[in-house]
């Protein structure tokens, strides 16, 4: 079990154009605030202490590199399987389903 200093938070964002990019990321209270309003947002969450201290330290707004990729992949595929969706679904077929 991690204490409250270890607890670490990184948010992405994936637009299907570029790479998945850091958007938030922080330790303790930060991290808690953010899993707050993910939260209260219905966005996704799921642990990876490892991959999350990773992330941390890249520059918020970066993307990620490379060598993550299949890392972040297989948290992506996770997401969309929630969701429901692929990642070649649009906006437009989604709409059309509501």
């Amino acid at each position: 079990m991690l204490d409250d200093q270890s607890r670490v938070a990184v948010a992405l964002l994936y637009d299907k154009i570029r790479s998945p990019k850091v958007v938030a990321k922080g330790r303790s209270s930060l991290a808690e605030s953010i899993l707050t309003i993910a939260e209260a947002a219905d966005v996704p969450i799921t642990e990876d202490h490892l991959l999350a201290e990773t992330l941390s330290k890249l520059e918020l707004n970066s993307e990620i590199p490379e060598s993550l990729f299949r890392s972040v992949a297989i948290i992506l595929a996770w997401v969309y399987r929630l969701q429901g969706k692929t990642p070649w679904d649009t906006d437009e077929t989604n709409s059309r389903e509501l």
